[in-house]
């Protein structure tokens, strides 16, 4: 199974990344996923169920202990044709 999950991470800072935007970076670019993409107002990545939800458990712990006050996610099955 392949799984979508989009993210945002808040408090939001358009001057300049906060902790915890940069942890979310971070884990992402660490993680065995196919498709990364991050941006200042959302999130994305792709891959194999257990590399998704292995990141999005890195994710949450770890921003949370770099600052994030709330985290929004959604996570999605890909379905074959939808890639």
């Amino acid at each position: 199974m392949r799984l979508k999950v989009e993210f945002t991470t808040e408090p939001f800072d358009l001057d300049e990344a906060p902790a915890h935007a940069v942890v979310a970076r971070e884990v992402l670019e660490a993680a065995e996923l196919d498709t990364v993409d991050v941006g200042p107002f959302g999130n994305t990545a792709e891959g194999g169920a257990d590399a998704v939800l292995t990141a999005v458990d890195a994710l949450l712990r770890r921003t949370l202990t770099a600052g994030a006050t709330r985290i929004s996610l959604q996570v999605n099955v890909v379905e074959e044709g939808d890639r």
